[in-house]
């Protein structure tokens, strides 16, 4: 992957921030660690709101993605947030399940 900003896209609601996240496959550690600095300002922005991860485009994800959303996880909460995670395809769905975090994480 180039040196370009990573692909998400934000929109800031009252309630709530919607991320929506544009690569079809996150597999890089590059583009893990650059999706990293993209929601940190995202994360810190929302404050006590609630923070909707949309998975509608990906397809494809490493167990270092599912690292990050775990960390992403902890800080919105620390900051008294929540985080909804929506729009996962059947094989992320899965791979959720088979790793036991439908149980950590609000999914829809």
């Amino acid at each position: 992957m180039d040196q370009e900003q990573s692909k998400i896209k934000t929109e800031y609601g009252t309630d709530f921030t919607f991320v929506t996240f544009e690569d079809e496959n996150i597999l890089e550690e590059a583009q893990i660690r650059m999706l990293q600095t993209s929601l940190e300002p995202v994360i810190e922005k929302n404050k006590d709101n609630q923070l909707v991860l949309n998975f509608a485009n990906v397809r494809f994800m490493t167990s270092a993605m599912l690292g990050l959303l775990v960390r992403i996880h902890k800080r919105v909460g620390e900051r008294g947030g929540k985080l909804e995670l929506r729009n996962l395809d059947k094989n992320l769905r899965k791979l959720f399940q088979i790793t036991q975090l439908t149980k950590v994480f609000n999914i829809t």
